[in-house]
């Protein structure tokens, strides 16, 4: 696994993977088991990089047409592995093109895998609503 701030931009192809670097620590059966589906895994850690790094480099990668697909995987309930799942958004907004490959976001907990759609993402980034639906 490659660090993604350190990987050229040349280098990502395929089936691309990045996660959370703490993914294979704390949920090592399912890293092992995600991983084996990606031609290239990456790691990011949003506790040291800033969000915005990884957005730039990402789309650096995907101007390059080479990347076929993309997920981003994080453990859960992790508020900077969270932010992982936010890329994807920013991405389609800052390339603004149709031809992007599938992006999937899949969170991981107690070895089972649960993918995001782009509604909860969007749920889970405007705390009013939430608010709202929960307190009535």
């Amino acid at each position: 696994m490659k660090n993604l701030l350190e990987t050229n931009i040349y280098d990502a192809k395929g089936k691309v993977m990045v996660c959370g670097t703490c993914l294979p620590n704390m949920e090592p059966d399912a890293y092992n088991r995600i991983a084996k589906k990606y031609d290239c895994v990456l790691s990011l850690c949003l506790e040291k990089e800033h969000i915005n790094m990884a957005i730039t480099k990402i789309c650096g990668m995907l101007s390059c047409n080479k990347i076929t697909e993309l997920a981003f995987v994080s453990v859960n309930k992790s508020p900077h592995c969270t932010q992982l799942h936010y890329i994807k958004n920013e991405i389609k907004i800052v390339m603004n093109n149709d031809n992007l490959p599938v992006i999937t976001n899949i969170i991981v907990e107690n070895n089972n895998e649960y993918v995001m759609t782009d509604e909860v993402l969007a749920m889970s980034k405007n705390l009013v609503e939430l608010s709202n639906i929960l307190n009535g």
